[in-house]
């Protein structure tokens, strides 16, 4: 099995601040060519309220989404901490050795990865990346706006297609502008 140093994360919340309630992630694997193994995981609406604070604006925002999208963020089952150690356990199972040296992609990393890793430390279990790996997929796509992404497949603001078409688009920019994960 290929071992992979790098997740793409996306997370759908229902706030935009760094306690925001998480109700989906969404990430895989991937490389400079491959995209590895994924992870989905839907958490119960009320149960993931309760953890975090929404927001009215980022309310309002999901009202104006797509039916599939809102859909989506409101059909979950999991509690936050039994996602929480999948997600771990998905991380813990393709690394090349330690989470040192797993890189976290975020869209932005102060937005999902510090979301993601605040959840964590609230419930007390151990954050499964270290935080000097958060990368931003973000500011490497601004830094090259003339590569375009390839057109989007799946539910816009469903955690796992936004991740896919994230490492799909961050391999096209390494591809053609000769950039390196590091």
């Amino acid at each position: 099995m290929k071992k992979y140093k790098n997740i793409m994360l996306d997370i759908e919340t229902m706030g935009n601040g760094s306690d925001a309630p998480i109700l989906s992630i969404g990430a895989c694997f991937f490389d400079e060519e491959k995209i590895g193994k994924s992870f989905y995981a839907k958490i119960d609406f009320d149960a993931a309220l309760n953890l975090g604070k929404a927001d009215s604006e980022t309310i309002k925002w999901w009202l104006q989404q797509d039916e599939k999208a809102r859909a989506e963020i409101i059909s979950g089952e999991e509690l936050p901490t039994t996602t929480l150690f999948a997600f771990a356990n998905f991380a813990a199972g393709n690394q090349t050795t330690t989470p040192k040296d797993l890189k976290v992609w975020g869209n932005g990393a102060e937005f999902d990865n510090v979301i993601l890793a605040n959840l964590y430390k609230k419930l007390g279990i151990k954050l499964p990346w270290e935080w000097w790996n958060n990368r931003c997929y973000r500011t490497v796509k601004n830094m090259f706006k003339d590569v375009k992404a390839d057109s989007f497949k799946g539910v816009g603001h469903k955690s796992i297609d936004d991740a896919l078409h994230q490492a799909k688009h961050l391999q096209k920019i390494i591809k053609e502008k000769g950039v390196e994960l590091r």
